[in-house]
């Protein structure tokens, strides 16, 4: 609504005003016309600085190293670490995050440590995970299989942690064999074998807690124990089967008759049973339970929780006997003659 025009002016006045508010009005709508690409303008003229910024500086290296383990030393300081940074393409420009480690806090505030980033990051995001102590490491789910020797969990476990010596792990844990739990466990990435060893010796502890009022009213020493279960772990998967077996072997030293496990071959040269031969059963070895009476000198695996259970409730018979069909399949003998036609029968030898 235009301005009321004062009384009392003449026309040309009166003309000349009306001229005017149309000329305003013009303005006015030739303004609105092109506001918003004066605005568009005013804006990409300041955002085109910071893209370029973000762009040179601030984004991450097209080679980002996603799920490496980094690793910042105690003491380091930005200085340090962007030197460290820029050399393994985690950064753009060691500058650019000096002065953005400075911002949030300075070298005190970085978190000395192990950092994994499993996705790309700009130069921000990684120094804020730097002060904020986000090491952003994932456990990693390794699954042991009950019967498992020293030897076969340090294959294990030297596929999937990156920092795991597995000498060290063979020497360390060899003494404990039969004492190291097989179960499914969660370790950083960067997990070493004095760690691994540890969380297998607790885990053994606490399993056996459980049943340590069987073992107790069992009555042999826990290593006997530990070490039958290693051999009942790799002869047989069904419990049942495993506490005759169980009776059968402790009834073996009862009466001073060797054990006769072919289970310990396995153990000492890597042969089963359809494989060992007569050269093999007289193999030099304390672990050779048909030229050795009594058990072994140790456990010959880490067993379950089930089979040490089998060892301590043995299924007590007549039979001294046993042996595996094709199938899978254990039979029993109290003779050996009898023995001996069963493994025809079933074996064809």
């Amino acid at each position: 609504m235009g301005e009321v025009i004062p009384e009392g002016v003449g026309p040309d006045i009166e003309k000349k005003w009306n001229a005017f508010q149309k000329v305003q009005a013009d303005i006015s709508k030739r303004w609105q016309k092109h506001a918003n690409r004066r605005t568009a303008a005013i804006v990409l003229a300041i955002a085109l600085p910071f893209a370029a910024l973000y762009l040179t500086l601030l984004r991450a290296p097209n080679d980002f190293p996603a799920g490496d383990i980094i690793t910042i030393e105690r003491d380091a300081t930005a200085k340090d670490i962007a030197a460290q940074f820029d050399s393994q393409h985690i950064i753009r420009s060691s500058r650019t995050f000096e002065v953005v480690i400075r911002l949030l806090g300075g070298d005190r505030s970085i978190h000395a440590g192990d950092y994994q980033f499993n996705h790309s990051r700009n130069v921000i995001r990684i120094a804020q995970a730097l002060i904020a102590g986000d090491f952003g490491l994932e456990p990693v789910r390794i699954h042991i299989p009950a019967g498992a020797t020293v030897q076969e969990m340090a294959t294990i476990f030297d596929a999937k942690l990156i920092r795991f010596d597995r000498q060290e792990f063979i020497d360390n844990a060899l003494p404990y064999e039969g004492y190291l739990y097989a179960d499914t466990y969660f370790f950083l990435p960067t997990a070493k074998a004095d760690v691994v060893i540890r969380t297998l010796r607790e885990t053994f502890d606490q399993k056996i807690a459980t049943i340590q009022p069987q073992i107790d009213t069992f009555g042999k020493p826990l290593h006997d124990v530990i070490t039958m279960a290693s051999m009942l772990e790799r002869e047989e998967n069904n419990y049942e089967d495993r506490q005759k077996i169980a009776g059968v072997l402790w009834k073996r030293i009862a009466i001073n008759m060797p054990l006769q496990v072919d289970a310990t071959f396995v153990y000492i040269i890597g042969k089963g049973s359809h494989q060992l031969t007569m050269e093999d059963l007289d193999y030099d070895s304390p672990y050779n339970t048909y030229k050795n009476k009594g058990l072994p000198p140790g456990p010959i695996s880490n067993p379950s929780l089930d089979a040490i259970r089998a060892a301590v409730n043995p299924i007590p018979s007549n039979n001294l006997f046993y042996l595996a069909d094709r199938n899978g399949t254990t039979h029993y003998s109290a003779t050996y003659e009898e023995h001996l036609r069963k493994k025809r029968y079933y074996l064809g030898s």
